[in-house]
């Protein structure tokens, strides 16, 4: 009885926030397919039973100076043999003039269906807390001192939020749901301007919802086919990603590759220029990647490549990851 009062109470949570919503705080890329669900579902933090350690570093554009570019540190476990997990994550995202940095904490509590762990079989509960800081430099513009909106100077601001979410995880297969940003945290950075709400009610939603079904074999081979959901309500930006992961057991670990593919269902609109009629692009990408676990050490690297007739720049995102387990439990820290 006391679990199912948590359950309605952590849903209800959920519904009721998600009717008050532009991406801020922590990008959402492929990351979260190497290895670190963790970086989009703080119910994550500790599933595996084991403490991971991971860090990403993104690049797009290598030809463009100022690019995008997107720098994050986790960590996450359990608290000893109780059902209960930390986890933190600081990250540096810079887009030109552009920069945000911050830093997530995170408690999550797990419920354990089956009375050994050795069966994976929880549903999970997650809370991050995040303070994110943004910068402007506006210090190299050429106009400054003749466009009243340009300050001419370095810029910041800062806020603080929460995301909240819950994951149910078994051996075959998975579901996560997590709101991103649930608190009202609006600045003036970029003027005082106004999407489809009043500028006192803005705010930066996010809802994200994911499955997938891990397929085994009787040889060294699994499949994971998965999908991952997101809507903006400020924005009402939509996009879904579809995934397919192959794993190949090994002695001293596993092997893996896999193929992402992300569509969204928005586009925007630009004039081409060879007859002149007005087009709607929408953002399409595809993400190989490849993966390999050497006993408690983890690299993965990925290249999105962008479809579309209009691309800024020749170059594709490039992205690593690398890891390590530690302070393992009974539950193998290859599971999520």
């Amino acid at each position: 009885m006391r679990i199912n009062k948590i359950i309605v109470t952590f849903l209800i949570t959920i519904i009721f926030c998600s009717k008050t919503t532009s991406q801020e705080g922590l990008p959402i890329y492929s990351d979260y397919l190497s290895d670190n669900f963790y970086l989009l579902f703080p119910s994550m933090a500790g599933v595996s039973n084991c403490t991971k350690l991971r860090f990403t570093g993104r690049k797009q554009w290598m030809d463009q100076d100022k690019s995008p570019n997107l720098q994050t540190l986790s960590i996450n476990g359990r608290l000893g043999e109780s059902r209960s997990a930390l986890g933190s994550i600081i990250f540096n995202d810079e887009n030109g003039y552009h920069s945000q940095s911050g830093a997530y904490f995170t408690y999550a509590h797990h419920i354990l269906f089956s009375r050994s762990e050795l069966d994976l079989n929880m549903l999970s509960f997650g809370l991050s807390a995040g303070l994110i800081q943004y910068k402007l430099d506006e210090s190299s513009f050429l106009n400054a001192g003749f466009d009243p909106l340009i300050s001419g100077t370095l810029e910041t601001t800062g806020y603080f939020n929460i995301d909240v979410g819950m994951s149910y995880v078994n051996s075959k297969y998975y579901a996560h749901l997590t709101l991103k940003n649930l608190l009202f945290s609006p600045h003036d950075m970029y003027g005082d301007f106004e999407y489809d709400y009043p500028r006192d009610r803005t705010s930066y939603k996010r809802l994200i919802a994911s499955l997938g079904y891990v397929f085994y074999t009787d040889s060294p081979w699994s499949f994971e086919p998965s999908t991952l959901f997101q809507i903006s309500e400020l924005t009402t930006e939509k996009s879904i990603d579809l995934n397919l992961k192959s794993y190949y057991k090994l002695n001293f670990g596993r092997i893996w590759a896999g193929l992402s593919f992300r569509n969204s269902f928005e586009g925007a609109e630009y004039i081409n220029v060879s007859n002149g009629t007005v087009e709607e692009q929408r953002l399409q990408l595809i993400t190989p990647l490849f993966g390999i676990d050497y006993k408690d050490f983890v690299f993965s690297y990925n290249y999105s490549h962008q479809f579309g007739d209009i691309n800024f720049g020749s170059g594709g995102f490039h992205q690593i990851t690398i890891g390590f387990n530690f302070l393992r439990g009974s539950i193998d820290c290859d599971c999520y």
